[in-house]
This record gives structure tokens, C-alpha cells and sequence, in this order.
């Protein structure tokens, strides 16, 4: 019997690592939330067998991921567009409640917090311009306290001056990331038009501002990342790849809040917080112990209804298609709500025909999805039904997203011819 025991231990340890090393094979290096170092750890305990130590490992991680703090400062002289930026990477108007005041004279006199709406632990700190009269370069790093933040974004609407340059040969020597941001394009390509409309070309504007820009720096031995950047639309110009850089460059524990907090710009930045989603359930389904090489059967229990309609609504929130956005986004597009929800699916998920249990509905579900192949299950390997369903209802939220967000550039596209 011991024998018998420790083979069926050993396969399982067996089947767990194979199936861990799928769910590592479906997500690229810039999108996991774990780090290299745990993933190997993992990895290690389940080829000895330490099936307790992974799940302890796993639980450790699912219980902290939320709560690492981000902090991300904003900073560059007055009138370059900080405060707006603030609440973009905040995905608030600037009229909306809690953002940050945008004036055309400089309006932030100390540094000032802004917690993420929905994410308070990601914190975006708008500081005084370093040119400022209260703020004077020689004492402006240790009144703004610069050691506190994870990276920094130097942000000019015009050129960057010299206080710009010499602050990012300090932040380099503290051995933290920077990134400068061009802001105020559009603007600039609004004047350009119409000052010189017979000679003007989008595309060569554009570049010159780049060239120009990274000739300042060269000429100052940096070596920058520029992003050019219209807090007006977001989508336009370099904001996404700003984006992407600020992921890839984050350490993967970090990641996760960020990708979340991150506004849904395009149908990419949506498919990011989708894979981080994904792994999370992936985690979960993991620490419970929910693999097995059988499909999925079973009875859907109450205590399961209530925990996958709080997984749906934490999904509805994240991708902005709860009801209070969608009250919102129909406020900003002129439509009625009902319009929204007309053209998505995961509002109607747990509605059921007549006579129909709301249990029955979902086992109709698992009927469909345990047929096919679903990401980012291992071969041959199927999870419980909770967490089978959840990966469905992600799914499901995030091709929502993407209609409202096509609605959306529709709408504003009409709006601007």
C-alpha cells in the first residue's frame, strides 16, 4: 500500500509540475506577475515532491499581489502638462472628483498623492515643477523625497531644459528608471497646420519632434526614452508603447496592480489585463488542489453561484463594463444604456429560460466549454468547474471590452469629421 501511495503521489507531483510549466509556457516574460526566481522555486519543490511547499509559495503570492504598493512619480517644470497626466494614468477626467487641479499656471505646489480610483495602492505623485520658485534645484530632491518612488516621468510640453536633463542624470545615478514625455503634440501639430498648410506632413512633424528631442539629450550624453504623448487621446502617438515599457521594466510583483490600473485604451492594453486575470485564476485553481485528469462534472453548489458572480462583477469593474461605467461611457457617447448592453454579453450570464435554475445554466456552460480546447489548460488536464467557469466569464468581459472600446473611437470619430 505504501508503495502504491507514493506512485500516485509521485505522478501527481509529476502531473502538477507538467501542468505548472504550461501555464508558464502561455504568458510572455513582460506579462507574468511572478518572478523568474519564484517560478523556479516552485518548479523545484514540484519535482521533489513538495506538493505543501508550492501551494505555500502560491498562497503567498495570492495573498499579497494586491497589496504591493506602486508609486510612480510625475514631475518636469510648470505648465507642461504633469496634472494632466496624473489623471490620464489614473483614467480620470479632469473634472471628475479627486483629480488632479490643471491650470495654466502652475497649480501643483507640493508633492501631491493621487490614489488610483480603484487600485489604492497604486499611487500616482504629482510633483512641483523642479523650476518652480518654492522648488529650486539644489533643494528639490530632498523636499519631494525621491527615494519613495518605483520610476519617474519627466514630462515637457515644449524642449526639455536643463533642469529636466540634470534631473535624470540623478534619478539614473539612484539607479532607478526614467522616462521622459513629450506631451502637448497634438497642439503642436494643430499650429504647424495651420500656420504652414501647404508644406505640412503629419508624419515629418512628428519626427522632427522626436529628432529634436533626442538631439537635446545626445548632445547631454543621456541616453532617453522619449514618448510623445497628447493627454487629450490617449490612444494617439506613444502612450501605449509608454505603456508597455512601463510594464516590461517593472519587477513582475508589481506588475499585476499596474496592468490593472492601466486605462483601456486600445484592444492590447485590454488583452493585458485579461492575461494577468488569467494567471491569477490559473493560481487560484493551482492552490486549490483543482487539477485532475478527469472532466469536469459535478453539481454547481450556492456557495459557487455567489463566488462566481463576484468573480464576474470584479471582472466588470476592471474592464469598465459594470453598470456604473456603463452609465458613464453612455453619459460621454449620448447613447442610452440599454444601447451598451444591447451589443455585449456578460450582463445576461446568469439569466436564465423559464424554469431554468441558475445552477442549470451554468452546467449548460461547462457542457459547451469542456468540449473544446480553453487556454491556459495543459493537455489532457481540465479544472473544476468554479474555475473553469471563471476563465469563460473573463473571456467573455474582455470581448465586451473591446466592443465598447470599437463604440467608443466609432462615436469620437463621428464626432470630430
Amino acid at each position: 500500500m505504501g508503495t502504491s501511495f507514493s506512485a500516485e503521489l509521485s505522478k501527481e507531483c509529476q502531473d502538477l509540475e507538467s501542468s505548472f510549466k504550461e501555464y508558464i509556457k502561455n504568458f510572455r516574460e513582460e506579462r507574468k506577475i511572478i518572478s523568474q526566481e519564484t517560478i523556479l522555486s516552485i518548479k523545484s519543490r514540484l519535482s521533489r515532491g513538495d506538493i505543501q511547499g508550492a501551494h505555500s509559495i502560491i498562497s503567498g503570492i495570492l495573498e499579497n499581489i494586491d497589496k504591493v504598493p506602486l508609486n510612480v512619480a510625475v514631475t518636469g517644470e510648470s505648465g507642461s502638462g504633469k496634472s494632466s497626466l496624473v489623471n490620464s494614468l489614473r483614467g480620470l477626467g479632469h473634472e471628475e472628483e479627486d483629480a488632479a487641479p490643471v491650470g495654466v499656471e502652475e497649480t501643483t505646489i507640493e508633492r501631491t498623492p493621487y490614489k488610483h480610483p480603484n487600485f489604492p495602492n497604486v499611487t500616482i505623485w504629482d510633483l512641483p515643477g523642479i523650476g518652480t520658485t518654492n522648488f529650486q534645484p539644489k533643494d528639490y530632491l530632498e523636499k519631494v523625497k525621491f527615494g519613495e518612488y518605483d520610476f519617474f516621468i519627466i514630462v515637457s510640453a515644449t524642449r526639455f531644459k536643463k533642469n529636466d536633463l540634470d534631473l535624470a542624470k540623478v534619478i539614473k545615478a539612484m539607479k532607478k528608471n526614467f522616462y521622459f514625455v513629450r506631451t502637448k503634440v497634438d497642439f503642436d501639430l494643430q499650429n504647424e497646420q495651420e500656420f504652414k498648410p501647404t508644406t505640412y506632413v503629419r508624419e515629418k512633424v512628428i519626427e522632427e519632434i522626436r529628432n529634436k528631442s533626442l538631439k537635446e539629450f545626445q548632445e547631454n550624453n543621456i541616453e532617453p526614452q522619449i514618448f510623445l504623448v497628447s493627454n487629450k487621446d490617449l490612444s494617439a502617438f506613444d502612450f501605449p508603447i509608454l505603456m508597455d515599457t512601463l510594464l516590461k521594466d517593472l519587477p513582475a510583483q508589481k506588475r499585476h496592480m499596474f496592468t490593472l490600473s492601466l486605462p483601456k485604451i486600445t484592444e492590447a492594453a485590454i488583452d493585458r489585463k485579461r492575461d494577468s486575470l488569467q494567471q491569477i485564476v490559473w493560481l487560484e485553481a493551482f492552490k486549490a488542489g483543482v487539477l485532475a485528469t478527469f472532466p469536469v462534472v459535478g453539481i454547481i453548489k450556492d456557495n459557487d453561484v455567489e463566488k462566481l458572480k463576484a468573480s464576474l462583477h470584479q471582472y466588470q469593474v476592471h474592464f469598465g463594463v459594470d453598470d456604473a461605467s456603463l452609465q458613464s461611457l453612455g453619459k460621454d457617447l449620448r447613447v442610452p444604456v440599454e444601447e451598451l448592453k444591447a451589443a455585449i454579453k456578460s450582463p445576461y450570464l446568469f439569466d436564465t429560460e423559464q424554469d431554468q435554475t441558475i445552477g442549470e445554466k451554468l452546467l449548460e456552460y461547462l457542457e459547451i466549454l469542456s468540449s473544446v480546447a480553453f487556454t491556459p489548460l495543459a493537455a489532457g488536464l481540465y479544472f473544476m468547474k468554479v474555475f473553469y467557469l471563471q476563465f469563460h466569464f473573463l473571456d467573455t468581459v474582455t470581448s465586451d471590452a473591446k466592443v465598447l472600446l470599437k463604440k467608443s473611437y466609432s462615436r469620437n470619430q463621428l464626432t470630430s469629421q
